[in-house]
């Protein structure tokens, strides 16, 4: 965590979060534009940011994108912040939420585990439910195949989808359709992208959720950084993420 202490100290890298908040996905040429600094010193910058995974980026066509990965901020979140002033925080993340109009979501994080034994930790439904809010995943994990998602607590399917991709222990990708109430049914289908990358004796773990319509409900991809906060205390603890927001339906 020293890392993402150290770049969010300097205020031209928090300005520059900001900016990836207001707008995600800019190119370095946008984000130059914004401030009063040379191409160089905002790639510096960045690269600190990257450095700290504040920042993620993805190519597209000629461009470098830039955007804005919230997961080692909800770690210090879970951390700290939750034991003192949950109801706050989960308060001013809504309101984040809500200001937000994505049509791309990536989210990073360092796990110190094995590829195999994240790929299981994701396709194991017994597994799931203990860092995805209780939830199940039920599929026969083959390119084409169907999966559904569920709860005990619920009477029905929460969620149901596509395996596009399946080559394990790399890459996921599916299509998701949120089934738990009709404000998110209306929302129709996006995609899921799980991707692994193993460094060291630790995995570089990216969830991509793309094909968001613009102002997409945020009950779609608002989980996210606490689903993988919920998934690395699991591998690295055994234990379950316990901030009030990761039990509230287990």
């Amino acid at each position: 965590m020293d890392d993402v202490f150290k770049a969010l100290s300097d205020p031209t890298r928090r300005d520059l979060l900001d900016e990836l908040f207001r707008e995600d996905g800019q190119s370095l040429s946008a984000l130059e534009a914004r401030f009063s600094m040379t191409r160089f010193g905002i790639a510096k910058h960045l690269r600190i940011l990257e450095d700290a995974g504040l920042v993620a980026t993805r190519r597209r066509g000629r461009e470098k994108l830039h955007f804005l990965n919230p997961v080692p901020i909800r770690l210090v979140h879970d951390r700290w912040v939750s034991k003192y002033a949950e109801p706050w925080a989960a308060a001013l993340s809504d309101l984040k939420s809500r200001l937000e109009s994505p049509m791309e979501k990536i989210f990073e994080i360092y796990i110190k585990t094995t590829p195999e034994r994240l790929w299981a930790a994701i396709t194991d439904s017994e597994i799931r439910s203990k860092y995805q809010f209780g939830n199940t995943l039920e599929s026969d994990w083959t390119p084409g195949g169907k999966f559904v998602m569920g709860n005990p607590k619920a009477g029905e399917a929460l969620g149901e989808g596509e395996n596009l991709e399946v080559d394990p222990p790399r890459r996921l990708v599916q299509t998701m359709r949120a089934l738990w109430g009709e404000d998110v049914k209306a929302e129709g289908t996006s995609k899921v992208t799980w991707e692994i990358e193993p460094v060291g004796d630790s995995c570089h773990l990216t969830v991509t959720h793309s094909d968001l319509r613009e102002g997409a409900n945020e009950q779609l991809y608002g989980g996210w950084p606490m689903i993988l906060s919920g998934l690395k205390t699991w591998l690295e603890t055994g234990e379950k993420l316990t901030t009030p927001g990761s039990i509230m339906y287990t």
